[in-house]
């Protein structure tokens, strides 16, 4: 039994929430106009492209060679 199924999961969770959370930083600094906010937002879009690159290319970091027919 592999747990690369589990860990593409939570990763889809982590970007799912470093996307919402950074959007939550975006309306919360239209509320408040507070300085600090965008960067936060910021932080946290860019952590959620590197989330989706990481599992995008996870058979790669994890070592496997790609098979024939299998293009991930």
């Amino acid at each position: 039994m592999s747990l690369i199924p589990f860990h593409r999961g939570l990763i889809t969770a982590a970007i799912v929430f470093c996307f919402g959370y950074g959007v939550w930083e975006i309306l919360a600094y239209t509320r408040s106009e507070n300085t600090g906010l965008p960067v936060i937002a910021l932080v946290f879009i860019a952590l959620g492209v590197g989330l989706i690159y990481y599992l995008s290319h996870l058979n790669r970091f994890l070592g496997y060679k790609s098979q024939e027919g299998d293009e991930r």
